[in-house]
């Protein structure tokens, strides 16, 4: 069964909508271990999927500020430990959601990126194309790098932005699995016409 981890180059990147898309696509379980805030990014891919398949998981941490998860566990007087956030059991594909960016704190001591080496999935990482975001995805890939965690690929977000994706591409050295244009409205239609695209590439 296939497991990936989705990460982004930081926060509004487009997270969620990559989660649903590929919780559609291979009819997968859901997962977002810390949710920091409301409307719950659970409830949003639940509200975009169609599949009767998929099971949603509830989040190990659920803290009320949209803020970093460090900083609202400390606002509802809880710590976030790497140890407490267990996978959940399922004998299907499995989409886990990171919180923010690989470089958000969960703690003092440890970041989203060290629960995705603690989980060991492969990653996908969003890179929404604005400027500044070369700089910021070739970063996070860097860190992926560096801590030798294995990446499937990339998925650029929004409006296209071709020498970017060119020299993103070129210098991080995996494979692009989807461009998704900039879209005007988001729906369950949206959601299964871009699964379509995805899902040889992710299965």
């Amino acid at each position: 069964m296939k497991k990936y981890f989705v990460t982004a180059i930081g926060t509004d990147s487009g997270k969620t909508l990559v989660s649903a898309i590929l919780t559609e696509a291979l009819k997968a379980d859901y997962w977002k271990p810390i949710q920091a805030g409301f409307p719950r990014d659970t409830e949003t891919v639940q509200n975009l999927i169609s599949n009767s398949k998929s099971r949603i998981h509830p989040e190990t941490y659920l803290l009320n500020t949209a803020s970093s998860p460090h900083a609202a566990a400390k606002i509802d007087n809880v710590e976030i430990s790497l140890g407490k956030i267990a996978v959940p059991k399922t004998d299907n594909h499995l989409i886990i959601e990171g919180a923010g960016g690989l470089l958000v704190p969960l703690n003092d001591n440890d970041f989203v990126i060290d629960l995705a080496q603690k989980l060991s999935y492969e990653i996908i990482l969003v890179s929404n194309l604005y400027l500044g975001s070369i700089n910021h995805t070739l970063l996070s890939c860097e860190a992926l790098k560096a801590r030798k965690i294995k990446v499937k690929g990339l998925i650029f977000n929004g409006l296209e932005n071709k020498s970017s994706e060119l020299i993103i591409q070129k210098k991080a050295g995996y494979p692009v699995l989807m461009n998704i244009p900039h879209l005007d409205s988001i729906n369950r239609s949206v959601i299964n016409n871009l699964s379509d695209q995805i899902r040889s590439k992710v299965e």
